[in-house]
């Protein structure tokens, strides 16, 4: 559904020391369903909303949102859209974003991420569902942590304090970061059982977070280390030359672009035909409605 004018969101400014060079190369290749200029604009909004969804998530879904009403149909525009509607508590946004992430790209990362909206909607039971889904039983390690974290919160707001006691003594964090997790529900859990003294004694052995500097190229998405200015050059020849060759969806009544061959004899069609309509600016004039 079309966004009216009420809900099109001012784009916020983008420094220009932000480049699309910064995005990976695998971001890069989703977003060649857009044209050039458009692709360029929305992935520099998406490594904006990276570098920020820990620091101000709220600006962090502008800038998202941004590049979701420009590149809407790429995947991984709307995982961006997804994990800042979650950093911003807008639950039922960021699920509905999460099942077209899965749906478009057939994913399942994001699993726990969906069954904690779920919690954070007031269904704890639907948190459940997702957690015995098939896919969910097919999640990696760490993934898998986060799910049992989210089970055992789902418990918790059911009234089943027990049962989120034992689901959380079970775990074995795989790392620091899923330890401190771990043992912050389980506070929460045991102060819900009236053990407040070996709450307090859990709660005064989990570390402080250390505040680190940001660094200017953390996003989303893996990203390269930023190349010297002469492989910066030969990369964005090597990226326009691609963008020539990209096929554009069909169901926007985007054609596939032509290539130089067949300009070539399309260009030797119109000499003989003395015409002066060139069809190739038409296509290319339909691209950014994506």
């Amino acid at each position: 559904m079309p966004l009216t004018k009420s809900q099109i969101i001012e784009a916020p400014e983008v420094p220009e020391e932000i480049t699309y060079g910064q995005l990976d190369r695998a971001v890069r290749a989703r977003l060649r369903t857009l044209s050039k200029d458009n692709a360029e604009d929305v992935g520099r909004h998406l490594i904006m909303a990276g570098n920020l969804v820990d620091t101000d998530p709220e600006l962090a879904y502008r800038h998202a949102q941004v590049a979701l009403q420009r590149g809407g149909r790429v995947d991984v525009v709307r995982e961006a859209a997804a994990l800042t509607a979650y950093a911003t508590g807008r639950y039922a946004e960021a699920l509905r974003e999460f099942r077209t992430v899965r749906r478009l790209g057939g994913s399942i990362e994001h699993l726990p991420l969906m069954a904690d909206c779920e919690r954070g909607l007031g269904r704890p039971e639907r948190a459940l569902a997702i957690a015995e889904e098939p896919d969910a039983k097919q999640l990696p390690q760490e993934s898998a942590v986060e799910m049992r974290i989210v089970v055992a919160g789902a418990r918790l707001d059911m009234g089943d304090a027990e049962a989120a006691h034992l689901i959380l003594s079970r775990i074995a964090a795989p790392n620091d970061d899923l330890k401190v997790r771990v043992d912050e529900a389980l506070v929460a859990v045991l102060r819900a059982l009236g053990r407040d003294a070996e709450a307090d004694e859990l709660e005064a052995s989990i570390p402080e977070p250390v505040d680190e500097e940001l660094e200017e190229d953390i996003v989303l998405y893996d990203t390269a280390e930023l190349p010297d200015p002469d492989q910066e050059l030969a990369d964005e020849d090597e990226d326009d030359d691609l963008d020539e060759a990209a096929a554009f969806d069909a169901e926007d009544g985007l054609t596939e672009a032509a290539d130089d061959d067949e300009d070539d004899e399309d260009e030797d069609e119109d000499d003989e035909s003395d015409s002066d309509i060139d069809f190739t600016d038409e296509d290319h004039g339909d691209e950014d409605r994506a």
